[in-house]
């Protein structure tokens, strides 16, 4: 008799073999080794489980995951943590032995015809809070249009001027970057300037550096009509880390990775593949589990906790097949 089973604790999946058990030495349960946990850099937005940062780190472990990309602690976002704040952070860390893979920031998440020197201020705040969390990365983006309205940024073609601007505000955080020595990850996000393939590939061709590198993210480039593929075949170059989300063309609805037009498994296969060894961050913005019972899960939804961390574990077993697929 032959069957798996997850194991939450271990964070892989568990099989059971009646020969195994008879043979003494064993209850007849084993794991085949080459799942999630073989790759080290698994890491998510554990905030999309709990407010509570030590309700996040409990499920983390119970995950066998040991890093996160910190975005919202106790309800504040990670940017506005007081010096004092972020140095409690990271004895927290420390007690559960947890580390920062990136800092999920909201840097370059502002439009162009904002105070940029105020944000140039956060932005150094963040860079501050990144060097007590002992993260090498910054999560960022690269600005939306001025006085263009949220789901207008693609369907208009930027001006010489607004991308002038949105390279000059970028030399200008990438070079404090360099002297701090964190690199930042650009994320293609929706309706900002590096939203599309073409856009990003100009990102990285006019400043991508050592400090500036690309976060690849399907389901962003799904709901910007891209061809994940060849986006990722256009970037491969630059891309230092993967965000694990996926979303439909039809109305750009986030799904587990697997299950929607992103091709995850496609694109995880050719990176890694290609020598990728960086993080794979979970953000999962499944909200609920309503309207996911039509999508074809196998049995990824089984036993599943409740809320944030019954989510949350359903994006990391979406995760997990995949690996188990390719690695």
């Amino acid at each position: 008799m032959f069957f798996a089973r997850n194991n939450l604790v271990f964070g892989k999946r568990m099989y059971y073999d009646e020969k195994k058990r008879q043979s003494g030495g064993t209850d007849g349960w084993f794991s085949k080794g080459r799942r999630l946990m073989q790759y080290s850099k698994i890491s998510g937005f554990s905030d999309e489980i709990t407010e509570n940062i030590e309700g996040q780190f409990s499920v983390l472990k119970k995950l066998g995951i040991g890093y996160f990309e910190p975005r919202g602690i106790d309800g504040k976002n990670i940017a506005r943590l007081s010096g004092q704040e972020a140095a409690d952070l990271k004895r927290k860390m420390d007690e559960w032995e947890i580390r920062a893979s990136s800092i999920g920031s909201p840097i370059g998440k502002v439009k162009l015809d904002e105070d940029f020197e105020e944000h140039f201020l956060l932005f150094k705040r963040v860079v501050d809070i990144a060097k007590t969390l002992e993260a090498g990365y910054i999560r960022m983006f690269s600005f939306y249009r001025g006085g263009i309205a949220s789901g207008e940024g693609s369907e208009t073609e930027w001006t010489g001027e607004e991308r002038a601007e949105v390279l000059l505000r970028l030399s200008r955080m990438i070079e404090y970057a360099r002297e701090a020595d964190i690199v930042l990850l650009h994320e293609n996000e929706k309706d900002i300037y590096g939203d599309t393939a073409e856009r990003c590939a100009d990102l990285m061709r006019e400043l991508g550096c050592g400090h500036f590198r690309a976060v690849f993210d399907p389901a962003n480039f799904v709901q910007c009509g891209e061809d994940t593929i060849k986006a990722a075949e256009r970037l491969k170059e630059h891309i230092a880390y993967v965000h694990i989300k996926d979303a439909v063309w039809e109305d750009g609805r986030v799904v587990p990775a697997g299950a929607g037009d992103g091709n995850v498994e496609q694109v995880l296969k050719d990176l890694l593949n290609g020598g990728y060894s960086g993080f794979l961050s979970l953000e999962p913005h499944l909200g609920s589990f309503a309207g996911l019972e039509g999508l074809e899960l196998g049995g990824k939804m089984q036993d599943l906790p409740q809320g944030g961390e019954g989510t949350f574990t359903l994006a990391y077993r979406a995760l997990e097949d995949i690996l188990e697929r390719i690695l």
